[in-house]
């Protein structure tokens, strides 16, 4: 039982963060984890805590149905629906919370000079 839900939530992970065009390290380090344990993780190597899965879930945006295999996320090669972000921008937001405040602004600068 438990090798099969570390593997249900080592795929879902996988898949969430690829979704997202995430990487391990990017993941584990916006989760306040070493690298080795997340890669563990994906590996289905070990069972994350409670604690541990909300901030999975809360990082990669998907439930914890879909996380524990109650759902199933979206196949590959359909047509994402228009609201759907992009993983470029996820990525992007992922790494403006690093910043603080100062650095925000300067992106923000950055990026409204490259819309001109």
């Amino acid at each position: 039982m438990r090798e099969k839900l570390a593997v249900t939530i080592a795929d879902a992970a996988r898949a969430a963060r690829e979704r997202l065009g995430l990487t391990q390290v990017e993941v584990a380090g916006l989760m306040e984890l070493s690298a080795i344990v997340y890669n563990r993780l994906e590996r289905a190597r070990m069972l994350p805590s409670v604690p541990t899965l909300v901030r999975l879930c809360e990082t990669l945006q998907v439930s914890p149905a879909e996380l524990l295999g109650f759902t199933r996320p979206a196949k590959r090669g359909k047509i994402k629906p228009s609201n759907v972000d992009p993983p470029s921008l996820h990525q992007l937001m992922n790494l403006a919370r690093k910043l603080d405040e100062t650095q925000r602004q300067a992106l923000i600068t950055m990026a409204k000079t490259l819309l001109r």
